[in-house]
């Protein structure tokens, strides 16, 4: 007799003590597995891990490599939309030049209009642009309430309270007469401009007398003026276009 039967005899003795008599079929099943050799698994088993090492390998390069350039990090959500942009405000500069009487009162008057029963003029400035001449007219406490602009044809003016005539340099004239306001507190400079600019040839102080100031201004060409206010500092913006 073989060892491997032998074996066997002393396998069947030690389970039929275990479990007692088993049936005919328990006895051949376990029998038969007894007897089937296993299948050889090595090689397989060796040549699975190697493939795995392989792969985790080849991920770990394209990770670090990168080779697309892609972003790596997380995306947490969309992206905040742009905020609204609030529309632009039309720049008074822009506004059209105009032939006849412009009548302005300040929208937003300074709060220490409201209490000053008299404005001053502190300064009166002029430049030459491409455009236009400008003429500002500063104010040290305040924005006057009434300020009237009108044209005129010639140049011809009369001083007040004197009514002497007086002829400035020009074509045509514009008046500025401000209200509620005096240019002898505040202001000592020069009361006579001759400039020699395009469009705005002179500036010549007509009245300052009794809480009214008057300015006329000789221009070269029609007697159209763009008027509006300024603030930081208070001012008052007259261009003349150029002809």
């Amino acid at each position: 007799m073989s060892p491997n039967n032998n074996f066997r005899n002393e396998l069947n003795n030690v389970f039929d003590e275990v479990s007692g008599a088993p049936g005919p079929a328990l006895r051949d099943r376990v029998r038969s597995a007894l007897m089937q050799a296993p299948e050889p698994r090595g090689p397989y088993m060796i040549a699975a891990v190697a493939a795995i090492i392989i792969t985790a390998l080849i991920v770990g390069v394209l990770y670090v490599a990168n080779p697309l350039r892609r972003p790596t990090g997380l995306v947490v959500g969309p992206s905040p939309s742009p905020s609204a942009t609030p529309s632009a405000q039309p720049s008074p500069s822009a506004a059209p030049f105009l032939c006849s009487q412009q009548e302005l009162i300040p929208k937003d008057t300074s709060p220490a209009t409201a209490t000053a029963p008299v404005i001053f003029i502190s300064g009166v400035r002029m430049a030459a642009h491409p455009e236009y001449d400008r003429l500002t007219i500063d104010f040290a406490n305040g924005t006057p309430s009434d300020v009237r602009v009108s044209g005129s044809k010639g140049t011809n003016f009369k001083l007040s309270p004197s009514d002497m005539p007086v002829t400035l340099k020009g074509q045509n004239g514009i008046s500025v007469l401000i209200r509620g306001s005096d240019l002898h507190t505040s202001y000592q400079g020069q009361r006579d401009f001759v400039t020699g600019y395009a469009g705005l040839a002179e500036v010549r102080v007509l009245e300052d007398f009794e809480g009214q100031v008057q300015l006329g201004l000789g221009v070269n060409g029609a007697s159209c003026a763009r008027v509006f206010f300024l603030t930081n500092p208070n001012r008052l913006v007259i261009d003349i276009q150029n002809s």
